[in-house]
């Protein structure tokens, strides 16, 4: 997979879509131990569903962390002191070698651990960064077998495309099933709940659906294709037909069936 070049404004075109899986997530989260909490937000991407966890705890101090400088510079606008007496600020961090520096009362990642390969093995020490009694949470999307990624996958795998662009999109155990996650975080000795949910958002525009695409699952192909904007435009042109006819328009808009998987687990008080 190809280390994606990240676009913030194109990432945020559909932010509100993007933060609902997240404040879902943050409705299953028990209370936590710390006064004031100290919470880590993995993959905060532009900071705008990092800001949130500030509604939830007021006081707490949260620290976002990502591997995009675009994306940290982005984040800059939410940094400061919180309305509730909190802070939140921001920070340069790789989640594939990220290990807590400090106890956390919570360690919370939104739709960023289907770019970290591995991230199971990363859960140890994770969880041992927790205080007693803190929670580790998390959703991402759990849709590779939908049109949006399968299309793209076959697409790259073409004659046309597949020296440029077949091995760089995300493979199919990025993700994994919802069971290996409760086994996993269950053995560590957590109180785990796992679930899923299907969004059916409704989007609007032109070509909305590969519009959503580009601020995430395209990115390492367009990453893989930025010195050649030709190739790009054509790479694009094809998967957006095929996106047109995967998911039609009607008179109010476009549906994009989306697949969510989460997890919530509680470290033992």
């Amino acid at each position: 997979m190809t280390e994606p070049t990240w676009d913030p404004a194109q990432y945020l075109r559909h932010a509100g879509h993007r933060a609902r899986p997240f404040t879902d997530l943050l409705a299953r989260v028990p209370g936590l131990p710390g006064d004031p909490p100290r919470i880590a937000d993995l993959g905060c991407g532009p900071g705008n569903v990092t800001a949130l966890l500030a509604d939830r705890w007021p006081t707490a101090h949260i620290t976002g962390y990502d591997n995009s400088p675009a994306m940290l510079e982005q984040a800059q606008a939410h940094a400061g002191p919180t309305p509730g007496g909190g802070r939140l600020d921001f920070a340069p961090a790789d989640a594939t070698a990220w290990t807590p520096a400090e106890p956390y009362d919570l360690i919370v990642s939104n739709a960023a651990l289907q770019w970290v390969p591995g991230h199971l093995d990363a859960f140890p020490a994770w969880l041992a960064g927790l205080a007693p009694g803190g929670t580790f949470a998390f959703q991402v999307p759990h849709n590779l077998d939908a049109p949006l990624h399968a299309q793209m996958r076959e697409l790259a795998a073409t004659p046309r495309w597949q020296d440029r662009l077949g091995h760089v999109l995300r493979a199919g155990d990025s993700v994994h099933a919802p069971g290996v996650y409760l086994d996993r975080l269950a053995r560590l000795g957590c109180a785990t709940d796992v679930w899923e949910t299907t969004y059916h958002h409704v989007l609007t525009g032109e070509d909305p659906v590969l519009d959503w695409v580009k601020g995430t699952g395209l990115r390492p192909a367009l990453t893989a294709l930025a010195d050649d904007p030709g190739a790009r435009e054509a790479f694009v042109a094809e998967y957006r037909d095929l996106l047109r006819t995967a998911y039609p328009s009607s008179p109010y808009g476009t549906v994009l069936p989306f697949r969510r998987l989460f997890a919530v687990a509680r470290k033992e008080a």
